[in-house]
């Protein structure tokens, strides 16, 4: 029986691997499906095991502990709740063969497509399909019509049906394979296609719970592990480094203690404002409740802010450090690129403050797909 701390213990002796070929292989996403992951989030009408929110939240946190990249790539297996937004008879059909469906995706740019009497013909390249090298269905963002409202939709397609371009060369989440999709001519018929975000048709409390916000809080999340990576090594490291200049051990040095102890105070701070809160909508939904626009902005918010505060933490760890992380393969170094991502993500950036505070203020949201 594979457990999940077995998982760990192998993927601490292959990140580096994963780093060099720059996506998490299918053999190391098979071992993750083993351990439930990739179930988490699929119906438990198709034999799902559906975990609440800060459940599957904190599995992403101890996989970003070890590797950022990896963490990215698991953190996907929460996109089955869109897919909760297909036809029923097509999500029986997706889960045939069980639940331990791994999808990936490229949603823009957005691109036109030509519909027919059965669907759409897609055509187009997408780009930053992260773990798309281990998936077992693959998405495109393609554009809506009168029957999505005008709103994108996602088009569901077998890997055999797109090509995979490697052009994936980056200073953080080197390992996500977050490589371009192409497809040429491929007709899709239209049930399945879904409104991304949009009405699922599955009734369960997991898919009444926001879905862009979960979306948001799994990007985050890896933030938070990586940031608390990084200040495992510096507290370990601090007690013993002492540098060439012959300089006090770097724990003798106030500076550095006090940089330890607000990074410390920061990150714990952000983690627990952000899992209160998971909690809080959760128990909303299953009373059966919907989540309010203020609890979603909430979610937004919580998110953007512990992305920004684990970028935060691991840079000031860096810049307390001395002149050891300049180097390439400095555990520091790497995992401050690693940090970087998940704030810059779209669903996480600076304009997701000012979307949730009109949002607080009873004024519609500024960014669109905030909710």
């Amino acid at each position: 029986m594979v457990t999940f701390d077995d998982v760990l213990a192998e993927l601490a002796e292959r990140r580096a691997e994963f780093r060099e070929q720059r996506y998490v292989p299918k053999d190391f996403v098979t071992r993750l499906k083993q351990t439930g992951l990739y179930r988490a989030t699929a119906p438990a009408k198709f034999g799902g095991e559906p975990l609440p929110p800060a459940e599957f939240l904190e599995k992403i946190e101890r996989i970003s502990m070890v590797d950022g990249s990896t963490g990215w790539v698991a953190s996907f297996g929460s996109a089955l709740i869109y897919l909760a937004a297909l036809p029923l008879e097509t999500q029986a059909a997706l889960y045939k063969d069980g639940p331990d469906v791994v999808f990936a995706g490229g949603l823009f740019p957005v691109q036109a497509v030509v519909p027919t009497e059965r669907g759409f013909v897609v055509n187009g390249r997408w780009k930053y399909a992260s773990g798309c090298m281990g998936a077992d269905m693959l998405g495109v963002g393609i554009a809506g019509d009168e029957s999505s409202a005008g709103k994108p939709r996602v088009a569901v397609l077998r890997p055999d049906q797109v090509e995979i371009i490697d052009d994936w060369d980056v200073v953080g989440m080197r390992g996500t394979g977050s490589f371009d999709l192409a497809v040429r001519d491929v007709e899709v018929p239209r049930e399945w296609t879904f409104i991304r975000g949009g009405q699922p048709t599955v009734d369960e409390p997991l898919y009444r719970y926001p879905t862009i916000a979960y979306a948001s809080q799994v990007l985050a999340v890896v933030g938070a592990g990586v940031a608390r990576a990084a200040l495992n090594y510096a507290e370990e490291v601090g007690a013993e480094y002492t540098g060439v200049t012959g300089a006090p051990k770097l724990a003798d040095r106030p500076y550095y203690r006090t940089g330890i102890a607000a990074a410390e105070a920061a990150l714990r701070s952000a983690r627990a404002w952000f899992y209160e809160l998971s909690h809080e909508v959760w128990a909303t939904v299953v009373a059966g409740n919907p989540a309010t626009d203020k609890q979603n902005a909430h979610l937004r918010l919580a998110s953007a802010h512990l992305a920004r505060t684990a970028s935060d933490v691991v840079g000031q760890l860096v810049e307390i450090s001395g002149a050891a992380p300049i180097g390439n393969n400095h555990p520091l170094q790497l995992l401050f690129g690693d940090a970087l991502v998940p704030k810059q993500h779209a669903f996480l950036g600076p304009a997701m403050f000012d979307a949730a505070g009109a949002v607080l203020m009873g004024l519609p949201p500024t960014s669109p797909g905030f909710r």
